[in-house]
């Protein structure tokens, strides 16, 4: 819809207001017409006469304006801000007084001639009063700006230091990842050499697929899910062709179009396949499989993965998982948080991996 601003974007345009270098004139704009505002809707100037009036309320603005900028400038951010609270209330209250017996000083020896007679009497309660409400005013108005502007920066400060940590752990992690990954790969095409050559050949012409997708898919934060899909799909077709009595059923109910528009991040199941292509080798000489389903439901992608194991064979948590697992779920951790669900079942004849993201 045309002229639709969302609430977190006037949000941003305000914060970026009160903090961008690019908006300092605007700011300072702002502030000073509004405080002329509240200036100019006091009494104290109507006790002159004539044009007189006006000088005052110009001798006033002007006095109350410099006070505030020694507050803005000068006291917050040579004393407040380095935890000289004690110095910068001193400081604040010499400043208050000195400038409330300036202007008592304009008053009685500048405009005291051009006073009305009818407002003599209430001069002096009044005038005392809104100008100790004033100097408040204007000393809790600049000194919350400040702090506001302050806490905005350092805000920003830590959630870009945040990021650049995510990033940085997130891809020391997804560099792992992949080369655990392809270390298991030239093992299986290592021994596939002494025993098959042919089937070693077709393999490394596989292989090279696997490395493309990892030069110019792996690079990028996020790549399609259909390309995510293929690439597993590749993989277990490896494995068939270099093992036999392996069966696979990778059923994905997900239809097209949504396959071609969904982004996740890269190489998201690649370990948990590969761990139950590892694990799923029954020695006993029997027939081993592996199960693979994705659905999506509620804005959310679920994936199963289901192994055969060998009841005789109970692997150590190092050899289970090794350090593609502890690395996975590392990552999970930084880019879902407490958004995404991983449940591992073992039992003796099979293990599942249960993992549920949001799209």
């Amino acid at each position: 819809m045309t002229g639709y601003h969302s609430p977190k974007m006037k949000d941003t345009l305000i914060i970026d207001f009160l903090v961008e270098d690019k908006y300092r004139f605007w700011r300072h704009c702002t502030f000073l017409l509004f405080f002329f505002g509240l200036m100019y809707f006091a009494r104290f100037w109507h006790w002159f006469s004539g044009i007189y009036q006006y000088y005052a309320l110009a001798f006033v603005y002007t006095s109350l304006v410099i006070m505030a900028y020694i507050n803005m400038y000068v006291l917050v951010p040579v004393f407040f801000f380095r935890s000289r609270y004690i110095v910068y209330v001193i400081f604040l209250l010499m400043l208050g007084i000195g400038g409330l017996n300036l202007i008592g000083y304009g008053f009685n020896h500048l405009f005291s001639e051009y006073r009305l007679d009818s407002m003599e009497g209430e001069n002096r309660k009044t005038g005392l009063y809104e100008g100790t409400m004033m100097c408040i005013s204007i000393i809790m108005m600049t000194t919350t700006v400040k702090l506001l502007q302050k806490w905005i920066r350092d805000n920003k400060r830590i959630t870009e230091l945040s990021n650049l940590t995510l990033r940085m752990e997130l891809n020391e992690l997804r560099n792992q990842i992949n080369p655990h990954f392809l270390f298991n790969m030239l093992n299986n095409v290592k021994a596939l050499i002494r025993t098959d050559p042919e089937k070693a050949t077709t393999v490394i012409i596989k292989l090279s697929e696997f490395l493309r997708y990892q030069l110019y898919e792996n690079g990028e934060e996020k790549t399609l899910l259909i390309a995510e899909i293929e690439f597993l799909s590749n993989f277990i077709n490896l494995e068939k062709i270099r093992r036999e009595d392996f069966s696979v059923d990778m059923n994905v109910a997900i239809d097209k179009r949504t396959l071609n528009s969904i982004f996740i991040p890269p190489n998201l199941f690649t370990t948990f396949v590969e761990n139950a292509v590892k694990h799923s080798v029954d020695i006993s000489g029997k027939g081993y499989y592996i199960k693979i389903h994705m659905i999506m439901e509620n804005r959310k992608l679920h994936f199963t993965c289901i192994n055969s194991r060998n009841p005789d064979y109970h692997p150590t948590e190092k050899n289970s998982g090794g350090l593609g697992l502890a690395n996975i779920k590392r990552r999970l951790e930084l880019l879902y948080r407490n958004t995404y669900h991983l449940d591992i079942v073992s039992t003796d004849k099979e293990y599942t991996v249960n993992l549920i993201v949001p799209i």
